[in-house]
């Protein structure tokens, strides 16, 4: 009977509950969560997902919204007796503005759609991550999504304008404006964003672009030591007027493991260099001559003796095959081996220290263990990994993963970092949650969840530590 009431609300051919219609919801990004939802429904428009969660809140049965299914944290596994809202069928753009720089969008719209959508109005969307042909924008902003120019534009929040939200019964939110100045009460959008969909479901959000750039230099630079990519970040900022837009620390096992796994990879210097930079300046207008600003800046840092080595990309497919290697580094690591991966954050400064302080402890707990530290040095996020010895066995390595995690947050919390940078909390951190967050935050955000949701039928089980009355 209430399948057949969902049936009315969406139409019986986006109410999907055989098991074969569903396989293809049901497996989460990597593949390490697994969800048992009852059905997945899904909805055309935002008056659907209202219906749907209205109708649900009053049966108590609890929904998990989705977007794109390529998060890596569990945050859109559902339990048996659950639904699936999932959102592909929302995927217009609505509106873009190239007087304001804004475009509105549903919530399903892909992210290299609305990229693309910027481009052809010679405009910019900064939001950039390895899953942006897959992922929706209604996801990235229920993970508050970083990537590879959070640098310069910062966290997809610091793009969201306004938003249009289904509440837990079922009323929509309407702060879908296009002001940049709106000092009307609390900024109820960014309640929402980084929220993973526990406290309402985004269905619309109008979000910042930016003029298009036309000049974009990019290099691979090979350190002198992991110390001195703090000294070349520095050098490249000051030079460069506020145009650097990613630094990427990649390893020499990186390099190596995407050559040997990934398609089309090439070593872009000669030698076998520790650690390496990929740097990306950008510019809309041509007053400041970027290529003379990387080359500069790169003498300099030579001369210094921060650096060993660089190449300058002299077209774009060159810069295309340099961004192959940092694209590849995770499905490089997955080819591989087992690998025990960590989405951290700590001040830029400290980088070097956490990656010599856990790649000197990982090593002390399994001899041999490969450390594999890579990602956004520029903004302190890296994804920290460990890759499996060659002489171990994957059951073998797998008994340690535990001891990994422990010993990669315990580090992070000495110095005064994050557990997750980026990808969000789901099922997978919600112990992390009660162990390193402080505990008025933890009480603050679970108020406002019982507030907003006092059923607790959105997205039961993640972000928040459960108690027992929510």
């Amino acid at each position: 009977m209430i399948l057949e009431q969902l049936k009315n609300l969406v139409g019986s051919r986006y109410l999907l509950t055989e098991e074969t219609q569903k396989a293809a919801y049901l497996v989460e990004g990597r593949g390490d969560f697994e969800s048992q939802a009852d059905a997945v429904v899904l909805p055309a428009n935002t008056d659907e997902v209202s219906g749907v969660v209205s109708f649900c809140a009053e049966h108590g049965i609890s929904v998990v919204p989705q977007g794109g299914n390529t998060g890596l944290c569990g945050g859109a596994v559902a339990r048996q007796g659950d639904i699936i809202l999932n959102l592909s069928r929302m995927n217009k753009i609505i509106e873009l503005d190239s007087i304001d720089n804004t475009i509105t969008v549903e919530a399903g719209c892909i992210l290299a759609d609305i990229q693309q959508a910027a481009l052809q109005a010679d405009r910019y969307f900064p939001l950039s991550l390895g899953a942006e042909g897959s992922c929706q924008i209604g996801g990235n902003l229920a993970t508050n999504a970083g990537g590879i120019n959070v640098l310069r534009y910062g966290n997809v929040r610091d793009q969201v304008i306004g938003i249009e939200a289904v509440m837990p019964n079922g009323e929509i939110m309407n702060d879908l404006n296009q002001l940049r100045k709106n000092n009307t009460g609390y900024s109820l959008r960014h309640l929402f964003v980084g929220a993973e969909g526990t406290l309402g479901i985004i269905t619309k959000a109008t979000l910042a672009i930016y003029p298009r750039p036309h000049q974009v230099e990019t290099a691979f630079v090979a350190l002198r030591d992991l110390n001195a990519s703090l000294d070349l970040l520095s050098m490249a900022r000051n030079n460069s007027e506020n145009l650097l837009s990613s630094f990427e620390l990649i390893p020499r096992l990186g390099v190596n493991l995407a050559v040997r796994h990934i398609p089309g990879c090439k070593k872009p210097l000669p030698g076998d260099n520790p650690w390496c930079v990929l740097i990306t300046y950008s510019g809309a207008t041509s007053v400041t001559d970027l290529r003379s600003v990387m080359e500069n800046t790169l003498a300099s840092a030579l001369a210094e003796g921060f650096i060993l080595d660089a190449a300058i990309s002299q077209n774009e497919q060159q810069a295309l095959e340099m961004w192959k290697i940092r694209e590849g580094l995770r499905e490089a690591q997955t080819i591989e081996c087992v690998a025990f991966s960590h989405d951290i954050s700590v001040k830029v400064s400290n980088v070097p220290s956490l990656i010599e302080r856990t790649s000197h402890q990982g090593k002390l707990l399994v001899p041999g263990v490969r450390p594999y530290p890579f990602g956004h040095i520029g903004d302190g996020n890296i994804h920290l990994s460990f890759l499996q010895p060659e002489e171990m066995t994957a059951d073998k390595f797998q008994t340690y993963r535990a001891a990994f995690s422990e010993m990669v947050f315990e580090t992070v919390d000495e110095l005064d970092g994050s557990f997750s940078a980026e990808h969000g909390i789901g099922i997978l951190r919600t112990t992390e949650m009660s162990r390193y967050k402080d505990p008025v935050s933890i009480y603050t955000m679970q108020a406002i969840k019982k507030a907003l949701d006092p059923k607790g039928i959105l997205n039961p089980g993640k972000v928040l530590p459960t108690t027992n009355d929510t």
